[in-house]
């Protein structure tokens, strides 16, 4: 069948476009610009790479009727981040696909309440990402229950592989945590370390998605959750870092307040968001109707990403 990929060169087109084709499917991948995947791979060289500025197609009310004219069977959608981005494309698209899928995100859900959180748990986002692909899933889900839209949405977690720094022990990105923990040096983290958070490798997520399009039926109307089999709190993630590398743990902690002095207001920032979420999320609905079985433990995704960045680091 063929299958546009809309962001198909991002951390999950990387790995879900080489897998669509090697299922059979037609695969036309669509971005701002030409641009790599994170890993190369044969698959690649028979897909149709196409061209589009999103925003400004957007704006001037063109692109939901670009992506129909391509004559998609199915068309995934990686990189909608606005409801109105949703209404233009799925305007466009009714009565033209049999299925359409939307990445959408475990931010959706706010602070975390009685874990492991379900897919039918009230929606309370807490920050402006969440919000806004809250209110996505929302008129998505209604499309599908009043006009019969094909949709399903898959909600990640926090997406690692190798080629990209993994949110680390204490909520950010700086790769620096990491090199501390393997040289045995000490990492403070906020509190008693025992928010959460909650990793998928990039490779399960594309194989989600096909998971979804290849169980259909059970999937239209419905959003599931991709994430690893078990969330890490901040204090077994730090552990088991340093064990990677042979080191005791080097580990104290601060309160928020004074912890929050010992980063950059930016890293702060990015460390709060993830604290409180303390996400922990249930993959049982995404296993029982798609057959969702991902490969990887959150900290086996997580290793692998980590000796890649320090491979590519070391001098």
């Amino acid at each position: 069948m063929k299958i546009v990929v809309i962001g198909g060169t991002g951390h999950i087109g990387t790995y879900l476009i080489p897998r669509l084709v090697l299922e059979g499917h037609e695969v036309i991948c669509v971005s701002r610009k030409k641009s790599l995947p994170y890993q190369q791979h044969p698959a690649w060289e028979s897909v149709t790479q196409i061209s589009i500025d999103r925003e400004s197609a957007e704006n001037d009310g063109t692109f939901g009727q670009q992506i129909q004219k391509l004559g998609a069977g199915i068309v995934i959608d990686l990189i909608c981040f606005t409801p109105e981005s949703a209404q233009q494309l799925v305007e466009a698209l009714q009565g033209h696909v049999q299925h359409f899928l939307h990445c959408g995100t475990i931010w959706v859900h706010g602070h975390s309440e009685v874990v492991p959180t379900k897919e039918t748990q009230h929606r309370e986002p807490i920050c402006d990402y969440g919000k806004k692909k809250a209110a996505i899933e929302t008129y998505l889900l209604a499309q599908a229950k009043e006009n019969q839209f094909p949709v399903t949405i898959l909600h990640p977690g926090h997406i690692v592989g190798p080629g990209w720094n993994p949110v680390n022990p204490i909520g950010t990105e700086n790769p620096e945590v990491f090199k501390r923990l393997a040289e045995g040096k000490e990492v403070v983290l906020p509190n008693l370390g025992m928010e959460t958070l909650h990793h998928v490798h990039a490779d399960d997520v594309a194989a989600a998605f096909c998971a979804a399009i290849a169980n259909r039926e059970n999937a239209i109307g419905e959003n599931f959750h991709i994430v690893s089999e078990q969330a890490l709190t901040l204090r077994g993630y730090a552990k088991a870092v340093s064990a990677w590398f042979g080191q005791k743990p080097n580990l104290s902690f601060l309160s928020w307040e004074e912890w929050k002095n010992t980063v950059t207001p930016l890293e702060a920032e990015e460390t709060w968001d993830h604290i409180a979420h303390s996400p922990n999320c249930s993959i049982e609905k995404a296993k029982q109707m798609i057959n969702y079985s991902p490969r990887y433990t959150s900290l086996q995704a997580i290793e692998e990403a980590v000796r890649y960045l320090f491979k590519q680091t070391k001098p």
